[in-house]
């Protein structure tokens, strides 16, 4: 018998608070956490329904994590649960962001969280192996998927467009499974548009509320990739060409994104908090984060539809295979400055084996790591 929809929408909100109180280290993390909470624990989706969220969450742009915990609130709850997960995985990120621009307006520096991060990023890395591993028994069914991880894996480390790779992988195996279908046609060429919003060049715009929103709105429509893509839009923006931001204050915003748990789009609120306080830091939130709602509200439905289509399976399971060995790129280079030192690599190890053995619920191993932090800190 189905739960009732309050009692749906309380566990919705209920995790997703979680989650984006103790979401440290980026997209991979957070949708190894995710797999965590509604795969291994809560039985809301199966891992091949998981893997296909996270396909469909690539093919789309903005931010990828966010996006997860929009489908599968829209999956368990409908629409009410699509605008439930979202605020609950964005607000306590934004709040934190907000309080530490406060200080930083104030007193123009950011509190330390070196000692915080130093003992909760190896926890992150055996959090996405585990997931990694998990998710990887179900994308990889067969040669043809095997080999399209490896080609991307290696790609990603020379450098290819994280884009190109994706749907390079997913448009190989859809053509490759379905050569047959071709019969003697001559075969099509497929490309994969991708759409760009633009506002007209101003150099030293005043500043305006309005302006500051629909900018945030272009950048949250047409994002595609890491943070380091997010940075270089932020600054074509507000520091080139509009003069709001110095490379400083932009480089500051970045970093609180990166060290602050859940969203690392959360930067923008930190931007507009700088702009124009409180009501700058709701509208600049809104504006990079309201594409992600609509691209999944718009997605979603098409997604079982997708599945079932041979051309579009293969699609499918090409671009879940390239994009979990993208994450298992970036995850090799979080882990070299993460795992610094024997206590950092002890971390890792165990937190693993609690993990994969022992099915120990990954925020209190987060909880255990911070606590590392803090010994380790206090003992220097």
């Amino acid at each position: 018998m189905e739960q009732p929809l309050s009692k749906r929408l309380g566990e919705i909100a209920a995790l997703f608070l979680k989650l984006g109180i103790t979401g440290f280290g980026g997209p991979a993390a957070h949708i190894s956490l995710m797999h965590d909470e509604t795969v291994k624990r809560r039985k809301w989706l199966s891992d091949q329904e998981f893997l296909d969220l996270v396909g469909a969450t690539n093919l789309i742009p903005g931010p990828n994590s966010t996006e997860m915990a929009i489908h599968i609130g829209y999956l368990r709850a409908g629409w009410p649960g699509l605008i439930t997960a979202g605020a609950c995985f964005i607000a306590p990120a934004m709040l934190i962001v907000m309080i530490l621009a406060s200080i930083y307006t104030r007193y123009g520096t950011t509190p330390q969280v070196e000692w915080l991060l130093y003992g909760i990023k190896p926890v992150v890395i055996a959090i996405i192996l585990q997931a990694l591993w998990s998710l990887g028994r179900s994308a990889i069914k067969g040669w043809l998927t095997a080999a399209v991880g490896i080609g991307v894996l290696g790609l990603y480390f020379l450098g290819i467009n994280e884009i190109a790779l994706l749907f390079g992988g997913g448009l190989l195996v859809m053509l490759a499974m379905n050569i047959r279908r071709l019969n003697s046609q001559r075969m099509a060429a497929y490309f994969v548009p991708i759409g760009a919003l633009t506002i007209l060049s101003q150099a030293l715009t005043p500043f305006s509320l309005p302006l500051m929103f629909l900018t945030f709105l272009k950048i949250g429509s047409v994002l595609y990739g890491s943070g380091y893509v997010l940075l270089a839009f932020l600054r074509a923006d507000f520091v080139v060409q509009y003069g709001w931001l110095t490379d400083q204050q932009l480089l500051d915003a970045i970093a609180i994104g990166q060290v602050t748990p859940g969203p690392v789009l959360t930067t923008a609120t930190f931007i507009g908090y700088l702009l124009a306080g409180t009501p700058g830091a709701l509208l600049a939130t809104l504006g990079i984060f309201l594409p992600a709602f609509i691209f999944v509200a718009i997605s979603n439905p098409w997604i079982p539809r997708l599945r079932n289509s041979a051309w579009f399976s293969g699609l499918l399971d090409g671009v879940n295979a390239a994009a979990l060995s993208l994450m298992g790129g970036v995850t090799w280079q979080l882990g070299r400055s993460s795992i610094i030192d024997p206590l950092t690599a002890l971390v890792t190890v165990i937190s693993f084996v609690l993990l994969a053995r022992f099915k120990v619920n990954s925020t209190w191993l987060i909880a255990g790591g911070a606590l590392v932090g803090l010994l380790s800190a206090a003992l220097r």
